[in-house]
């Protein structure tokens, strides 16, 4: 734990993740907000975080890029799309400085210029930094390894109607956790959508099921059904404010480690089996 406030930014300061996370720093003593950045042309700029947040003043004003503000920050956490974070990835490369990343929907290729980045640059990739969901996934990996290919395994997911991906991160991640666990590539295995004469199903898919409504927050539930019985695991999110929070003992803890690439498991201590 660092004896000094650790100096954090957020990018997309004024996004519904980004006003979360400013009040989820100023709830706790060992971190505070020094930088926050949004779009440029957004009524944000200029703005004092304090009018994001509902909190007080701060004195810090949102700006229009990162680079003007490097100088300000040790971590930051960034919420936002694919090409913005990538955009911001490249700025940070070689400064020194850390970043905890909450954007999902990054496809293969954009993902392989996560995992280089990584090489010179601390950074904590989380589908989902709810402490809970690092729970749920490691108790999964233990649940496909004990009930193996017996049981039938299905994911839904619900989110509010904003949510632009599908499947969710967390869904993903979940899928890889039981795919991984039973030795199978979820790649090859995944199942996206059903409809009209399907067939018998492979008892070897993952299925995945997809709703987006309303305000739902997150809830996930992973379904192992065999002869006879069923297990679900399930997690429901009643509030952003629990992934702020989890990305801000993030960056926390980020702020001591080295270059690489790590996940909540590492922040929390879970040991992956």
């Amino acid at each position: 734990m660092p004896n000094t406030p650790v100096n954090i930014a957020i990018n997309g300061a004024a996004g519904r993740m980004g006003r979360q996370l400013l009040s989820a720093v100023a709830e706790v003593d060992n971190a505070k907000v020094s930088a926050a950045i949004d779009a440029p042309g957004q009524p944000s700029i200029g703005v004092d975080t304090s009018v994001l947040s509902g909190g007080q003043a701060t004195g810090v004003s949102t700006v229009d890029n990162a680079a003007s503000v490097m100088s300000h920050f040790d971590t930051i956490i960034d919420f936002t799309a694919p090409a913005v974070t990538l955009a911001l990835l490249e700025q940070l490369r070689g400064s020194g400085k850390r970043i905890v990343i909450g954007t999902t929907g990054f496809n293969a290729e954009q993902l392989k210029q996560l995992y280089a980045a990584a090489k010179d640059t601390p950074i904590v990739f989380a589908a989902n930094y709810s402490i809970g969901v690092t729970v749920a996934l490691s108790l999964l990996r233990k649940a496909a390894q004990a009930l193996g290919d017996d049981y039938d395994v299905e994911i839904s997911e619900a989110h509010h109607h904003h949510k632009v991906d599908a499947p969710s991160g967390t869904a993903l991640a979940m899928g890889h956790a039981v795919a991984d666990a039973l030795n199978r590539d979820l790649d090859e295995c995944a199942v996206y959508a059903r409809e009209g004469i399907t067939g018998a199903r492979d008892p070897k898919s993952i299925g995945f099921a997809t709703v987006r409504a309303g305000d739902i927050v997150g809830e996930h539930t992973v379904l192992f059904a065999g002869n006879g019985e069923r297990l679900e695991i399930t997690h429901k999110a009643n509030d952003r404010m629990t992934f702020a929070r989890g990305a801000v003992r993030a960056a926390i803890w980020l702020s001591s480690q080295p270059a690489g690439l790590y996940d909540m498991t590492h922040v929390l201590g879970i040991e992956k089996e």
